[in-house]
């Protein structure tokens, strides 16, 4: 279950409200009423609601606002998601990606897109600066970002860098607090040993 508590229509100030009534409906508590046109609780909302101004600050610079090519901006955000290993920040996005006209053969091959021939060149590189951003700690090497450069204006570089981090906070975020389709329970765990009588733990292969 999520690690925060949920903050309640009743209890946010009006600004919030009318964000509560964009994403949930109006007059509808998600607390009591959980649940978003897509399928997902919607405690990602009710959560960050504790602090109004993050919640709000989330929403200061949005999509509809930036010229980058919306496809490429789905895309890295898809990466981003699988590379964190969120299930809500990538699930979400394969429905983004599709309202924006995303390839279904590019959508499926996220995961595994160094092995895949349906992406350009410069698809590749945007998914490569994901790779170096997320799995590497910023560590992008010069060539993906000469690469980028070619097509990409220095105002379409930053939102793409702006957009993996954000994502990136998304991802990292809902899974640490237990938000959305990240409640989830620990999968590393340890798995016991049969009772088999003369058998020692720690002397098997393994």
């Amino acid at each position: 279950m999520p690690r925060v508590e949920l903050v309640s229509r009743a209890d946010v100030s009006a600004d919030i409200v009318h964000l509560y009534d964009q994403v949930f409906g109006p007059e509808r508590d998600p607390v009591s009423e959980p649940g978003t046109v897509s399928g997902t609780p919607g405690n990602w909302w009710t959560a960050w609601a504790n602090v109004p101004g993050i919640l709000k600050a989330f929403s200061a610079f949005p999509m509809a606002e930036a010229s980058l090519d919306p496809k490429l901006r789905e895309l890295a955000i898809l990466r981003t998601g699988y590379a964190r290993g969120s299930r809500f920040v990538f699930s979400q996005h394969c429905k983004a990606a599709r309202r924006v006209g995303l390839d279904e053969a590019k959508i499926e091959a996220v995961p595994y897109w160094t092995l895949a021939d349906c992406f350009s060149r410069l698809e590749r590189a945007a998914l490569a600066f994901v790779d170096g951003m997320i799995l590497e700690g910023g560590r992008v090497h010069d060539r993906v970002v000469e690469t980028l450069r070619a097509d990409l204006s220095d105002e379409h570089l930053l939102m793409l860098t702006y957009f993996v981090n954000m994502y990136a906070l998304h991802a990292t975020s809902t899974k640490a607090l237990r938000l959305e389709y990240d409640d989830v329970a620990e999968r590393v765990v340890e798995i016991p040993a049969p009772e088999t009588p003369g058998v020692q733990d720690g002397r098997g292969p393994g």
